[in-house]
């Protein structure tokens, strides 16, 4: 596309600075405007048009670019860590961000990100929610084993079961400084248990909106992946016909990283770029299937309902993965990298489930 003025925005909580490249005379200023998105677009409509704009993703979100967009501004939100910068640039200001934006913009350069929807920022701010109350919840069970610990009192079984419950419950100490740090501990737990379960509640009734059933029902098919992580995958990636099986790997970081020149390729650990969140829950997916593939009650409860084209893909899926462990089993990979090389794959056939035609 052809625009007549190009222009990078350096946003900021409360500030924004914008660089201006005009293709035409080749002027380059700078200007500080207010944060407000009315007050953006209304300097922007003052610019020579047709004008198109560029900003950095970060903690602003998106709701600059649907206004951009709603207004009829070309608007792309560039992603930070696709932006190269020369190794001799020693000088970083906002003014000089901007305006490299600008110029970038001008000549093609930039690598920009999918700007989900509100319904999709909504559905990922809740799915995100449930990922900190799981880590708020694991820091408060640590917390109560570890003053426990120091006392001396280490549980003989699995821990934060029913039984592990009632052993909490019998404990009692001489101390009342003691009693109330315990108390207090065990207050905390609950707390996150309750928030954990809450949010529970509200992915497991997303999961029936129209918007998200189809594909989480797919998604489902797979051993190891439930309701909370197919919500969550189908949440997080948004649109899965911009990747193919061979490149959502690499947009979920499972690929290994390499530094290959000439005849020399050397390849190291995996590059853990993009979506950490639905990297995890991939790989904690791909430990389900160390397990011979026998379909459990739970998985069959899962399918039911869904398309018999859908039910094989998944079911040859599902073999597929338990003997592609087996073979690393065989060649003698540690565990942790198998369950990573599983997890690349599996990301391939949660694609290939959510892009099918049945």
């Amino acid at each position: 596309m052809w625009e007549r003025t190009y222009v990078g925005l350096d946003v900021h909580a409360r500030s924004v600075i914008a660089g201006v490249l005009d293709a035409d005379t080749g002027e380059v200023f700078a200007r500080q405007l207010s944060a407000q998105p009315e007050a953006i677009i209304g300097w922007l409509e003052q610019l020579p048009g047709p004008v198109a704009v560029a900003y950095e993703a970060g903690p602003t979100g998106f709701r600059l670019a649907r206004m951009l967009d709603a207004a009829g501004v070309r608007c792309l939100v560039v992603a930070p860590s696709k932006l190269e910068r020369p190794a001799g640039d020693r000088v970083k200001t906002d003014r000089r961000d901007a305006e490299r934006l600008a110029r970038l913009l001008r000549i093609g350069e930039v690598r920009a990100v999918r700007v989900p929807t509100e319904a999709e920022e909504a559905a990922r701010d809740l799915v995100r929610a449930r990922e900190d109350a799981r880590g708020d919840l694991m820091r408060a069970r640590h917390r109560v084993s570890k003053l426990l610990l120091r006392r001396g009192l280490v549980y003989d079984g699995s821990a934060w079961t029913a039984a592990h419950e009632q052993w909490l419950r019998r404990i009692r100490f001489g101390q009342a400084p003691l009693s109330v740090a315990f108390d207090e501990a065990r207050e905390a737990v609950l707390t996150a248990e309750a928030r954990r379960d809450r949010l529970d509640r509200a992915i497991a009734e997303l999961a029936l909106e129209p918007a998200w059933a189809p594909v989480v029902s797919r998604l489902c098919c797979l051993r190891g992946v439930g309701v909370l992580t197919g919500v969550a995958l189908a949440v997080e990636i948004g649109d899965w016909t911009r990747f193919s099986g061979a490149t959502i790997g690499a947009y979920l970081g499972l690929v290994p990283s390499e530094d290959s020149t000439g005849q020399r390729r050397s390849q190291g650990a995996i590059t853990k770029t993009g979506n950490t969140h639905a990297r995890r829950l991939l790989v904690e997916a791909a430990w389900h299937h160390r397990r011979p593939w026998r379909p459990s009650r739970e998985l069959l409860r899962r399918q039911q309902g869904v398309a018999a084209t859908i039910r094989h893909r998944a079911d040859a899926g599902n073999r597929r993965l338990h003997q592609r462990w087996q073979r690393l089993d065989a060649r003698g990979k540690r565990s942790t990298i198998t369950a990573v090389a599983v997890a690349r794959e599996l990301a391939g056939w949660c694609w290939s489930l959510a892009v099918l035609d049945a």
